[in-house]
């Protein structure tokens, strides 16, 4: 029987990549200068700082350019409140991966509503759909494309 994974990943190699490019244009940039501004990152959680709310400000679309370069999708960037102290300006970002169960249990009602012979279990941070049909399962996935879930969706495991 044909079934497929559904899961929000990010390639974190290539998170890496978009965030020392990002450092070393921030590094470059003009408006930049002798400001020390960069983006810390650690596990899921990345830092952006710098001398004023401003510069954080200009770092974000810098960071997101990088990023869709390198193929990762910025809907996984969940963005935290600049705090500003001690002359210094930081914004937490965190990555999410992994699909929680509110966005998992909106999915599922999805497929069931769509009237389609699958069926859809979450399993872990993942959700696995099977079905009879090959053509099902593609409709499921472009109905899940186009949900506009506000995170990024990778289909994977597909086996027939």
């Amino acid at each position: 029987m044909p079934s497929f994974d559904v899961v929000s990943e990010v390639d974190h190699h290539e998170l890496t990549n978009a965030l020392d490019q990002a450092n070393r244009e921030i590094g470059t940039r003009y408006d930049f200068k002798g400001s020390n501004a960069s983006i810390a990152h650690s596990g899921n959680a990345l830092t952006l700082e710098a001398e004023s709310e401003f510069q954080v400000k200009q770092m974000l679309p810098i960071l997101k350019e990088k990023m869709s370069k390198r193929g990762i999708d910025v809907d996984c960037l969940d963005l935290g409140e600049i705090v500003e102290m001690n002359k210094r300006a930081r914004q937490p970002v965190t990555v999410r991966e992994g699909l929680d169960k509110d966005v998992a249990r909106k999915m599922v009602k999805l497929i069931k509503d769509s009237k389609l012979k699958v069926q859809a279990a979450i399993q872990g941070e993942q959700l696995r759909v099977t079905g009879k049909k090959r053509d099902d399962l593609q409709q499921v996935m472009q109905m899940l494309r186009e949900a506009g879930l506000g995170i990024p969706l990778q289909f994977n495991n597909f086996r027939d």
